[in-house]
Formats: structure tokens, C-alpha cells, sequence
């Protein structure tokens, strides 16, 4: 049986992967409906429910398809029962026509666990520099 860090590391990482690759479905089955999300890049409200993100995912806001990587720097995890802070810095690396783009942004993501398991709630971006 997984315990419950990695389950929580592998939710993380296929809801991650689910909005990079704009995979929706995989993206609901790791997100709560409620879900909310501040995104200092978007606008600095509050952003609640998926509406907005399943808008973004459909117009292909990451660019489905592009050779993309993402790396999770100093990533930390406060597990408290059923509820789990996860940190970090997102490392994401984009190829363009261009060359290599590289973005980083501080992250923070509260996971609860769900009978049908764990679900990002709650997410908070910050400039990373």
C-alpha cells in the first residue's frame, strides 16, 4: 500500500504534468471543484473553481504539444492527516522556434484527501525572482 507522502508527491506531479500537456481529465481527477487559486500573473484576486482553468486549458494556454519539462526546486512537504501543504520553486523549461525558455515561480499547493483520493484545494504563485 502507498503511504500516504507518496501519494501525495504522485497526485502533485500527474496534476502538474495533466496542465503542462493540457490533459483536462487528468486535471479534474486532481483538482477539487472548489479549488482556489491566486495567480499574481493572471490578477492578484483570488481565482475560484475550475471554469477559468478548463477556459485556459482549451485555448491552449501552455501550448499543448511543445517540448516542455518541469523541475520542482527545494520542494517540501508538511503532512498533517488528511491534509498536506506541499512548497516550491517551479523550475518549467520551454522549447520554442526560438531556443529554450525558462520560467521560475514559487508555489504553494494544499492537498486534501478525498475518498477517491488526494485533491489539489488550494494554490498560491509567487514570483520566484
Amino acid at each position: 500500500m502507498e503511504n500516504a507522502a507518496d501519494a501525495v508527491w504522485k497526485t502533485l506531479h500527474r496534476h502538474l504534468a495533466a496542465i503542462y500537456a493540457g490533459d483536462w481529465a487528468a486535471y479534474l481527477e486532481t483538482t477539487a471543484e472548489d479549488v482556489a487559486v491566486y495567480e499574481w500573473f493572471v490578477t492578484p484576486h483570488r481565482i475560484d473553481g475550475l471554469s477559468f482553468h478548463e477556459f485556459m486549458m482549451e485555448h491552449d494556454w501552455m501550448g499543448v504539444g511543445a517540448d516542455w519539462r518541469y523541475d520542482l526546486l527545494d520542494p517540501r512537504l508538511q503532512l498533517y492527516g488528511t491534509t498536506a501543504v506541499v512548497s516550491y520553486t517551479l523550475l518549467l523549461s520551454i522549447h520554442r522556434e526560438g531556443g529554450i525558455e525558462h520560467k521560475t515561480i514559487n508555489e504553494s499547493r494544499v492537498l486534501i484527501e478525498f475518498p477517491e483520493g488526494w485533491k489539489v484545494v488550494h494554490v498560491h504563485k509567487s514570483p520566484a525572482g
